[in-house]
Order: C-alpha cells, then sequence, then structure tokens
C-alpha cells in the first residue's frame, strides 16, 4: 500500500505531504485546487510518461516521492534488488519501499528506486504489481474486448488460469511445429539447392584434404624457393665470415687470438680474466652460429629444382577452397559441421511427414485446451454477470442486468474467445455492449461493480479512482461511496471525488486547499477531522458551510459511520460462521 506521497511543485501544488495508509481515503477540494495533480503525482511514481508541463510555472523542476509498504519478499522486492535498490524492514514480513520522479522543466526525468537511479520502467514493472488506477481512460479501456477478456479471467481465478497456461503452452507448440513445417515446405527448392551446393562443397574439400594452417607454410615455402640463390650466397657469405676454411683471417681465429692475448695478460690483472671469459663465450657463439648457417645451406642444396612447382601445385590445390569460404580455416570447420546439415537436409521429406503427424497432433491437444478454457471462461462469465448485476442494483441501477458473452472468435495466444460485457440498462432493454450502450455514469458504476466483485477472487494491493462518480449523484452516489468503502476492507482504496456522498465513507478524508495572493496560485493537502471536515463535506454538499449544510453533513458522516460499522459487524459475523461452521 501507499503509506505517504510527497509533492514539490507539481501543476499548482507548491508543497504537499499526502498520509494515506490503509482503508479508504477520500480526496476533494474546490474546482482547480489541484486534485488531478495528486492522480498526476501518483502516475509519475508509476512510471508513466513524464510531461515538462506538470511542473508548476517559475520551478525548475517537479519532484514527486513516495513511501510503499511490500512484501519484504516476493517479485516486488526481487524487482528493487534487481535495480539496484533496498529496502528498509517494516516488520511482520513487510518492508518501506522509496520511489522518487524529478521532471525538470527542459522535460528531463529521473527515476529513484530504493534509494538509486533507476529507469522510469522499474517503476512500472513495480505498478503492475501494486496498484489498478481507474480514471475517465480507464473507462475507456473498459470498452475494449481484450480488457473485458481480462476482467473475466481475473474474476475466474485459478481455474481459467490454469487453462489459460495450458492453452498457451500448447498454442505456442503447435505455432513452433506449424512455422518449421511451413519453412521446410515453402522453402523446398532453395533447401533442395542448398544441399546440393553442400554436398558440393564437402567432396571439393575432402579430395584436397587440407590442414590447418598449411596455406601459411606453403606461402612461406615458396618465398623461400623462389629466392634460394639469394638466400645460399647470404648465409655462404656469413659462414665463410664466422669459419673460413682458407688462410683468410675470420671471427673464430679473431675471437680466439683475443681471448688468448687476455689470458696470457691476466696473472697481473684479475679484470682481464674476465673478460677473456666474455671473449671465450663469444667465440663458442660464433661457432654455433656458423655451425647454423651450414646446417641452412646443406638444406637449401638438398632442395631438387622440381620442388617450387610442387609447391605452387598444392597452392592452386588450396586456392579455390580459400576463394569458396573466406580461409582454409572456414573450410576445414565445414567440413566438421557439414555432415550433420547435410543430413538435416536429405532428411526435409522424412522430416515433413513427421513434423505433419506432430503438428496434427498438437492442434487436437491445442483443440482440447480451448474447449477447456472456453468451458471455464462460460462458467466464470455466468457468475460474473450475476455478481455485477447485484452490484448495480445497489449502486442505483436497480433494473439493470450484466451479461458476459463467451462466443467463439479468432485464435491468438489468449485463446479462441470474444468476450463481451453486456447491459441491459433498465428492464425491457435489450442487453448491448458496453462499448456502445452504456453512458459515461453508467460505464463509471459498471467499472466500479466488476472491480468490487474481481476483488473477491483477485485482490489487488491498491485501487486509485479518478472522479469514478463522474455523472452521478444522490442516492448512486451514496452507493457508490459504500462501494468504495467494502473494497477498502481487502484492499487499499484511493479516490479523487467532488462527492460529499462518496467522501462521507472515508476513513481518510484529505483536501487540496488552494491559497491566492492575486497573482500566483499554489495550493496544498491537508488532512480533516473534527469540524474541519464536516465543514468540507458542507461544500462539497450546498457550496457553503451554511448551518443547513452543516447539518445535513453530519447526518451524511453519522449515516456512513453506522453503515461501516454495520458491515464490519457483519463481515465479522459472517467470517466467525465461516470458522466455526
Amino acid at each position: 500500500m501507499i503509506e505517504e506521497m510527497r509533492l514539490r511543485d507539481l501543476g499548482v501544488i507548491a508543497e504537499a505531504v499526502l498520509p494515506m495508509g490503509r482503508g479508504f481515503t477520500a480526496i476533494t477540494g474546490e474546482t482547480g485546487a489541484g486534485k488531478t495533480m495528486v492522480v498526476t503525482g501518483l502516475g509519475l511514481l508509476l512510471g508513466q510518461r513524464a510531461d515538462s508541463g506538470a511542473v508548476r510555472s517559475g520551478a525548475p523542476q517537479a519532484v514527486v516521492d513516495g513511501v510503499w509498504i511490500v512484501p519484504a519478499e516476493g517479485p516486488v522486492a526481487d524487482r528493487v534488488r534487481e535495480a539496484g535498490g533496498d529496502l528498509e524492514p517494516a516488520g511482520d514480513g513487510t518492508a518501506a519501499l522509496y520511489v522518487g520522479r524529478t521532471i525538470s522543466s527542459e522535460g528531463r526525468s529521473r527515476a529513484t528506486v530504493g534509494g538509486r537511479s533507476a529507469p522510469a520502467g522499474v517503476l512500472a514493472d513495480l505498478a503492475d504489481e501494486l496498484v489498478v488506477v481507474h480514471g475517465q481512460s480507464d473507462q475507456l479501456r473498459l470498452k475494449s474486448a481484450a480488457a473485458q477478456r481480462d476482467a473475466l479471467d481475473r474474476f475466474g481465478g485459478e481455474p481459467v488460469a490454469e487453462a489459460l497456461a495450458a492453452y498457451r503452452e500448447a498454442y505456442e507448440r503447435w505455432r513452433a511445429i506449424d512455422r518449421e513445417l511451413t519453412t521446410l515446405t515453402t522453402d523446398r527448392e532453395a533447401r533442395a539447392r542448398e544441399a546440393e551446393d553442400l554436398r558440393a562443397a564437402l567432396e571439393e574439400i575432402e579430395q584436397a584434404a587440407p590442414q590447418p594452417g598449411e596455406d601459411e607454410q606453403l606461402a612461406q615455402r615458396a618465398e623461400r624457393l623462389a629466392h634460394a640463390e639469394e638466400l645460399r650466397l647470404a648465409a655462404a657469405t656469413a659462414h665463410e665470415a664466422l669459419s673460413s676454411e682458407d688462410d683468410r683471417p675470420d671471427v673464430a681465429s679473431l675471437v680466439g687470438e683475443a681471448r688468448r692475448a687476455l689470458e696470457r695478460a691476466a696473472a697481473q690483472d684479475a679484470a682481464l680474466g674476465d673478460l677473456a671469459d666474455q671473449v671465450a663465450e663469444l667465440g663458442y657463439r660464433a661457432t654455433d652460429l656458423a655451425t647454423a648457417l651450414a646446417a641452412y645451406l646443406a638444406d637449401l642444396d638438398e632442395t631438387g629444382p622440381h620442388e617450387l612447382a610442387a609447391v605452387e601445385e598444392r597452392r592452386a590445390v588450396l586456392a579455390p577452397l580459400i576463394r569458396a569460404h573466406g580461409s582454409l580455416d572456414a573450410a576445414i570447420e565445414l567440413l566438421e559441421t557439414g555432415s550433420a546439415r547435410l543430413a538435416e537436409l536429405d532428411d526435409d521429406g522424412d522430416r515433413v511427414e513427421r513434423l505433419a503427424a506432430e503438428l496434427q497432433e498438437a492442434a487436437s491437444v491445442l483443440d482440447d485446451a480451448a474447449t477447456v478454457l472456453t468451458e471455464r471462461r462460460t462458467e466464470a462469465a455466468k457468475r460474473l454477470g450475476e455478481a455485477v448485476t447485484a452490484e448495480l442494483r445497489a449502486l442505483a441501477m436497480p433494473g439493470a442486468r450484466v451479461e458476459v458473452s463467451v462466443t467463439p472468435g479468432a485464435e491468438s495466444s489468449a485463446g479462441r474467445d470474444e468476450v463481451a460485457i453486456l447491459l441491459a440498462p433498465h428492464p425491457g432493454a435489450d442487453p448491448r455492449p458496453v462499448s456502445r450502450g452504456a453512458s459515461g455514469g453508467e460505464l463509471s458504476r459498471v467499472m466500479l461493480a466488476i472491480e468490487v466483485v474481481i476483488a473477491s477472487t483477485d485482490p489487488v494491493p491498491t485501487f486509485v479512482f479518478d472522479e469514478v462518480d463522474a455523472g452521478i449523484g444522490g442516492a448512486a452516489a451514496i452507493e457508490v461511496g459504500r462501494r468504495l468503502a467494502r473494497l477498502a476492507r481487502t484492499s487499499q482504496v484511493i479516490a479523487v471525488t467532488h462527492l460529499a456522498q462518496v467522501a462521507a465513507f472515508a476513513d481518510n478524508h484529505l483536501t487540496v486547499v488552494k491559497a491566492s495572493d492575486g497573482s500566483v496560485t499554489a495550493s496544498s493537502v491537508r488532512r480533516l477531522d473534527g469540524a474541519d471536515r464536516e465543514a468540507e463535506m458542507a461544500r462539497l454538499l450546498s457550496g457553503s458551510d451554511s448551518e443547513a449544510a452543516l447539518t445535513h453533513a453530519r447526518e451524511l458522516l453519522a449515516s456512513a459511520s453506522a453503515d461501516g460499522d454495520d458491515a464490519a459487524s457483519a463481515s465479522a459475523s459472517s467470517q466467525a460462521r465461516v470458522k466455526t461452521g
């Protein structure tokens, strides 16, 4: 539930703190005082799109902060931690979640979740678990077939949810098999060409039998053979300089002479002995190099005149593979993996037969799942229609009748059913879809009745109603207030209203107060009790706080309080009977 919400520089609200808490909170105020900004601020905390136009004139930014009391463990806590945020323990298995939203006058938006910056999408994810908002746009949404089907599924509870899950599993399997079969049949010629090309490519690679890195080795060998004479001359010159076989001085003899000269003088200075050792090492190194060059020359001498031709011939064999596959390694990899792909392509005929059989089996399973889903929706539709009709009688629509029809429709991931909520507003009238036959006031009451009924099977932590009482008054308004109070027994209810008959049933009454200094209008929020609440109720009833209006307000508050006590007593007695029954 929403524990508290703080607004600063949002619309006409300069700064306000809204204490919420459990039960039914009513928010009232004069026209233009900023009641709608309360819903706007809540929408921002729920991840809705930020609009710089909501920033109070002259302010650099608008700020909305909220405190939610949520289960310490569960989907909400998991999503907060996934976003890097933290929860503060609040006792009894609950935790406090701090969320915030800032909008600059330039249109930039920033969100915080659990003390950490987060995308606004995280707030939207949390909203799906925390709250249901109903305003005029949500009433319009109730006119859509998808929203009506979702309402029926929520009311149907676990039986419908299980049938829908089984249907979706069968539907996804049927779709997957159908897509694979369609691909095989529509791309049959292309797959046949692919198999033919792949088979030819594998045969070419197998005949060439390439080895990893062979092309690089051959390139190096060809380069060496093409310059064999230059290499031989360079190596022979270096070998002769290091170790000559004639009487000319070479490196080995000169180094030996230097070593001997140093060794003779080492007796007079030990430092020369160390230098003599280093020169000796130089001699050994020169000898090793001479030996290596001799071996290199011997290897060159072993190359025959036809070796270069053989190397080039092998490179010519590998060149088409490199051109065709991009690299020799890619050709070798295709040889290793292509056989499995070729086997798959060659099996197309048998696969088509197998998939056709699997598709028929999947379609049969899907038919059975769809039948079960339709049966459970139909059963739930009858109960939903009866329950909403009963609620509408209590909402000053005594002759109204609601029917929920389930008819065959186009196949989709949600089933094969078209769901329509039909309303006959008075006796003798034919039921018509609410999308065409309901006025604004009737649609508000139908929506409220549906939520009250569904709350018994699919409770929601928090409901927010923005002028759900639009277009109604008198006895109907009293019944709307009574139903909101009833809904508040199992959920937190927040309602923006302009009717005293609705506000009278609230456990927590907040008013948006407007003040003006002649140029700038600023609003704040106060919690009302006692005489202050009676005065606000009188204003809502008659626009003044005359004694007659105050008397009427007191009577209305007393009647609502007695009604609430009777309802609570009846609820307790009912629970006791259940426990002892």
